[in-house]
């Protein structure tokens, strides 16, 4: 297991270059067609034909999206940027995801049975606030709330948060009661988790 663990160290480690690499790269490219795109380069010059033959295509699709929300054309370049670092942050944030799950697990199996409860316990706190996380985002598109692949963040948090809104009420618009649960979940998990280290 400690092999394991090195070698997703690693793997992550060298991921976060590869990554920072990219970005840069990405960043002057993306810097470059915006100045063709807003004609600070020349656009009859070689970079300026490079870009518009091999990278415009590419971001096709990134520029439709940002026209039909009603940008503009010559921003898609910065759009495309924003989009490639959160992509790069969820990629990340999955590996460390994953390295956390991974060291929790061969805790569960150093200590045994009262490890495994821990674990269990540590999951499920973790599923209802990712579930809580999934509510909210999916609140602000009012389309996305109605999905089917979505209904489960809606039943796996209902039954905490229909007591709240008894209690607790909504600031104008705004549903807090999502933000009071978070909260709840982080307290009984520091709670349940110190009870059974110490036990």
């Amino acid at each position: 297991m400690t092999q394991v663990l090195i070698a997703l160290a690693t793997l992550t480690a060298m991921l976060r270059s590869a990554l920072l690499a990219l970005g840069v790269a990405f960043a002057v490219i993306a810097a470059a067609d915006w100045g063709a795109r807003t004609r600070r380069l020349n656009p009859f010059g070689g970079i300026s034909r490079f870009l518009r033959g091999s990278v415009d295509p590419r971001l096709a699709g990134i520029e439709r999206q940002v026209v039909r929300a009603g940008g503009q054309p010559s921003t898609t370049p910065r759009w495309a940027l924003i989009a490639f670092i959160v992509l790069a942050l969820l990629l990340l944030a999955a590996v460390d995801m994953l390295s956390g799950i991974v060291r929790e697990v061969a805790y569960a199996v150093d200590t045994g049975g009262s490890g495994y409860l821990y674990l269990l316990i540590r999951w499920a706190f973790a599923f209802l606030r990712l579930a809580l996380l999934i509510r909210v985002l999916s609140s602000w598109f009012p389309r996305a709330a109605g999905s089917r692949w979505l209904h489960w963040s809606f039943a796996a948090t209902e039954w905490m948060l229909r007591p709240l809104r008894r209690v607790i009420p909504s600031l104008g618009m705004v549903d807090i009661t999502p933000i009071v649960a978070y909260f709840i979940l982080q307290l009984a998990e520091g709670l349940v988790s110190r009870v059974l280290l110490a036990g």
